[in-house]
């Protein structure tokens, strides 16, 4: 049977690693490439790849009920990355989201809304650019959130968020004011995209418009117990923001390792003039291992909570986007004249590499975070 035949049955946990990435692998290397152009000089953005992806497994392999099994979740969306960054990040974005759904400890949130996720039913992303970055000190909450009955209030605006549309959901986190105006504590929830949540459209990127990246504003907009992920969410944070991180790396790797695909496609015929370029195809694909190495280490242990751990994993995710920077641009430099056509994958595999350097931890984010645990300091 063929992995990426539609008719298979559903996610199964007991399925072996390998079984998993035949099957994504399938998706990635047929469909998806094929649609590559279209994703980013289009902007389409392909729910039916994601279905088929979820499918075949690429959605689930990081949750409890399938092991915990991240190294899998990391080389999947490796695999999707490779064919094309725009997905690679769809990717993640899903994958955060279920795992705040299953950290959530929420029946409603768990169970059947999981599972649609899993198998790519359903589809959502992820709202935690901003906080993120405020939770650090870097810039203010956006969203704010009152008490009432049954739950929360919440307004404010979100200048990108990405893997949305309407009738789909993010994560999301609003800080909570007091009646006297004094900040409280903050709250994570399932923001779902109905009719009262507004969509707006972001102005043109250079590269990434197939991820269906919305400007979001909510107006009041009540958020009930159903839909609540933490509450406080610091707490929650600080125990899954390893593994929100360390999961980029598949996005970077997949990225890199394309990069050097490209630089060995044209060996054959330019590879007497391309000795003279620095980072070979064959030096890179070291250091890809190595870090590929580095990164399935880090997998073993997600939950791991110790200061060290996430030192670690910051570092191989800054490692990761600077290494994807370099494979691409030298990618472009090998294939000379045709890589700079904009039809060409590694024309696209630079802004592509671009983007993992700023999203969200983006690469100075990063080295903030580093230094400030570093120091033992915290945000103010």
């Amino acid at each position: 049977m063929n992995p990426a035949d539609e008719s298979q049955s559903v996610f199964e946990p007991s399925w072996t690693d390998a079984q998993v990435m035949e099957r994504v692998t399938a998706v990635a290397n047929g469909p998806l490439s094929d649609a590559a152009y279209r994703i980013d000089h289009e902007g389409h953005y392909p729910l039916e790849i994601m279905a088929s992806l979820g499918r075949a497994g690429a959605f689930g392999a990081h949750l409890e009920d399938s092991g915990c099994r991240y190294g899998l979740a990391i080389d999947a969306m490796r695999a999707i990355s490779r064919s094309c960054g725009s997905t690679g990040f769809l990717t993640w974005a899903h994958d955060v989201c279920g795992l705040y759904m299953e950290q959530s400890g929420n029946p409603a949130l768990t169970g059947e809304m999981l599972r649609a996720h899993t198998l790519g039913e359903t589809f959502g992303g992820t709202a935690l650019s901003n906080p993120m970055k405020a939770l650090a000190g870097i810039e203010k909450m956006l969203l704010r959130a009152t008490k009432v009955a049954g739950g929360y209030r919440v307004s404010g605006a979100l200048p990108w968020v990405s893997h949305i549309a309407p009738g789909q959901y993010c994560g999301a986190i609003a800080a909570v004011y007091r009646d006297d105006g004094s900040r409280s504590h903050e709250i994570m929830f399932m923001l779902r995209c109905t009719e009262d949540v507004v969509l707006r459209a972001c102005p043109e990127f250079s590269g990434m418009e197939g991820t269906s990246t919305w400007g979001v504003r909510l107006d009041n907009l009540f958020v009930g117990e159903d839909d609540m992920i933490a509450d406080p969410a610091k707490p929650f944070i600080a125990r899954i923001r390893a593994a929100f991180v360390l999961l980029q790396a598949g996005i970077a790797v997949g990225v890199a390792q394309g990069s050097i695909d490209s630089m060995r496609e044209v060996e054959p015929l330019l590879g007497h003039v391309n000795s003279f370029l620095h980072d070979r195809p064959d030096q890179l694909q070291a250091e890809f291992d190595e870090l590929g190495a580095r990164v399935a280490k880090l997998a073993l242990t997600p939950y791991d909570g110790s200061k060290d751990y996430l030192l670690d994993v910051l570092d191989a995710r800054t490692q990761g986007a600077e290494f994807a920077l370099r494979a691409s641009q030298s990618a472009l430099m090998h294939q000379g004249a045709r890589g700079y056509l904009m039809s060409s994958a590694p024309q696209r595999r630079i802004r592509e590499a671009h983007f993992v350097a700023i999203v969200t931890p983006a690469i100075k984010h990063l080295r903030w975070e580093m230094d400030r645990l570093s120091r033992e300091e915290m945000p103010a």
